[in-house]
């Protein structure tokens, strides 16, 4: 199983990241350890000062796929859900300056939350979702507003790497990302349904 997250797709968030629009897909990918369910616990890691909550509309791949058609991406793909991205953002900093792959920001243990609930695709244009902290509102985003969409997403992945049943695409994040400490509680809901809470540790 894969986690294919994408960068940069959301304008407002590019922009409070001080990034330029991009012009196709940018991806980057976590490992299956990655991977904390939904009733689990959070444990801040010592080896950042800077962690970032990045909440992300998550979807499931259905069927094997490669070098798939655009307008044949809705076939792939029927269930939805919702995830965090940590980002260690202070060794991001550093690795950007450095001009170093970054993974080691964003691919650490624990690093993808995700509900164990997964909801029925349906009118996925309208879907919207958002982030407490602390029961204040941090994030909120519509699938309206991705710069690619999914089945655009999914197309462009695929022409690099076979898409396999049970793979999951972290869709971007939009603006209001922020820093999380010890003790704070995150609470993510996708179209008025609570899919996830878990607490900073």
């Amino acid at each position: 199983m894969k986690i294919i997250c994408i960068g940069r797709n959301y304008a407002e968030h590019a922009k409070e990241m001080n990034s330029e629009l991009p012009t196709e897909p940018v991806f980057f990918m976590k490992p299956d350890t990655s991977i904390l369910k939904d009733g689990n616990d959070f444990y801040y890691p010592e080896f950042t000062k800077d962690l970032h909550h990045e909440c992300e509309l998550v979807i499931k791949i259905a069927k094997n796929g490669k070098n798939i058609a655009e307008k044949f991406a809705h076939k792939y793909y029927s269930s939805m859900s919702l995830g965090i991205d940590f980002t260690a953002r202070d060794l991001q900093a550093e690795c950007k300056a450095k001009g170093l792959p970054w993974e080691k920001a964003k691919s650490f243990e624990h690093s993808a939350p995700i509900s164990t609930e997964w909801v029925t695709v349906s009118n996925l244009n309208d879907s919207k979702f958002l982030l407490t902290k602390n029961g204040e509102l941090v994030q909120k985003g519509s699938v309206k507003d991705m710069i690619f969409n999914i089945n655009q997403i999914i197309s462009y992945v695929s022409r690099f790497m076979t898409l396999k049943t049970g793979d999951l695409i972290y869709t971007g994040t939009p603006s209001g990302v922020g820093p999380v400490v010890i003790g704070d509680k995150l609470e993510g809901f996708l179209n008025n349904q609570k899919m996830f809470e878990f607490d900073i540790k």
